[in-house]
């Protein structure tokens, strides 16, 4: 190429990148202030604007092949051809990610019950982002295919054999398209959101991400549990703040049957009601079993607002009261008794004196059972 080709490729590139230096400069300090996308549109575009211009202009301007003598030309046009398939493709995912950021970012200041609201559009907004990018890639990656005499040639044959190709690729591709409904059922169904807790496998987390194939569950600890999102549709989970985020924390003390039942209850409720973790709606305090080892089972009851708060509240109420139990009524603690019985030549006048409430009783040579140490036919 001579170098007045060279020259106007340049400056086309060069003023296609200033078009986008002077739109990106109006949209941030000019309309920023009455459209609210626009800072993020500047934001997810930084890079791949500038890109797309100048593949862009470069291909505008390139000379057509009877006036380029290199045998490689064709070649280089094909190239460019390629490559701005591929930067339009980054502008346009950017520009799904941009109109995305922004509803995203109105939900992010919700509470209360809005909350819950606002994090079901969250996780349907990240679900729809993310098949919308699928299919702007597929499509990119079809129209760049097409661009080969060969691929183009092959499209024809392929169209006439479309049910047997259907069909094979319809098994190949059985896995991931299950996943792809099954992960588009659970966002629209409201079945599953991010940021909602739940119980998945035994371990207790919050949802960090969903996505197309995989559910990215944060346990507590910081470990991450990756479950495929089919799993959600097929198997039973438990979704803690399904209809809210309130809930109620549950403390279980077996204790001995000398507990004063009363008096727990009494400092249960001070306890509770003066605690920066219960959100005021109820707690109760009763004994609900007994153990078949023979303690009493008392549960301790408190509604808290969130998940955090009833950990904290839980521990908070099995904290204090293990305290109080300790200090004031020890005997309430759990044990276990065991009785025993005098030898067949012991004293029972003296086996009386030591067990006076022994439920046993003795077997008398008279065939009389009485208690230790007295003859029940004695007046």
């Amino acid at each position: 190429m001579s170098l007045s080709q060279w020259i106007t490729i340049g400056v086309t590139v060069t003023v296609a990148v200033l078009l986008v230096f002077a739109l990106r400069w109006v949209l941030k300090h000019k309309l920023g202030k009455v459209w609210r996308m626009s800072q993020h549109v500047v934001d997810r575009t930084t890079y791949t604007s500038y890109g797309a211009a100048a593949v862009v202009g470069a291909n505008l301007s390139l000379p057509s092949r009877d006036n380029v003598d290199w045998s490689t030309y064709q070649t280089i046009q094909h190239a460019m051809s390629i490559l701005m398939i591929a930067t339009l493709t980054g502008l346009g995912v950017s520009l799904a990610y941009a109109v995305t950021d922004m509803v995203l970012a109105r939900l992010s200041v919700a509470n209360g019950d809005a909350d819950r609201k606002a994090r079901r559009i969250q996780t349907q907004v990240r679900l729809l982002r993310r098949v919308i990018t699928s299919i702007i890639v597929v499509l990119a990656v079809a129209a760049i295919l097409f661009t080969f005499d060969e691929v183009r040639a092959l499209g024809a044959g392929l169209l006439a054999s479309a049910g047997i190709i259907g069909i094979v690729a319809g098994v190949a591709a059985q896995s991931t398209l299950s996943n792809l409904f099954a992960g588009l059922q659970l966002a629209f169904s409201d079945a599953l959101r991010i940021g909602d807790v739940v119980v998945v496998e035994g371990e207790w987390g919050r949802v960090e991400e969903l996505s197309l194939v995989n559910v990215t569950i944060k346990i507590w600890d910081e470990r991450r549990l990756v479950v495929p999102v089919a799993n959600f549709t097929t198997t039973s989970f438990e979704n803690w703040t399904k209809q809210g985020t309130a809930i109620t924390a549950k403390v279980v003390f077996p204790l001995d049957w000398e507990v004063p039942i009363e008096e727990m209850r009494e400092e249960t409720g001070r306890l509770i009601t003066r605690s920066d973790h219960w959100d005021g709606r109820s707690w109760s305090c009763q004994v609900v079993d007994i153990a078949p080892s023979g303690e009493v089972l008392v549960r301790v009851v408190a509604t808290a607002a969130d998940t955090g708060h009833q950990w904290d509240i839980a521990c908070e109420i099995r904290e204090h009261l293990i305290r109080w139990l300790v200090e004031n009524y020890p005997e309430s603690l759990p044990r276990h008794r065991a009785q025993f019985m005098a030898s067949e030549d012991a004293d029972e006048a003296t086996y009386a004196a030591q067990f006076p409430t022994s439920a046993f009783r003795r077997h008398e040579p008279n065939g009389v059972s009485g208690p230790p140490g007295g003859d029940p036919g004695e007046a």
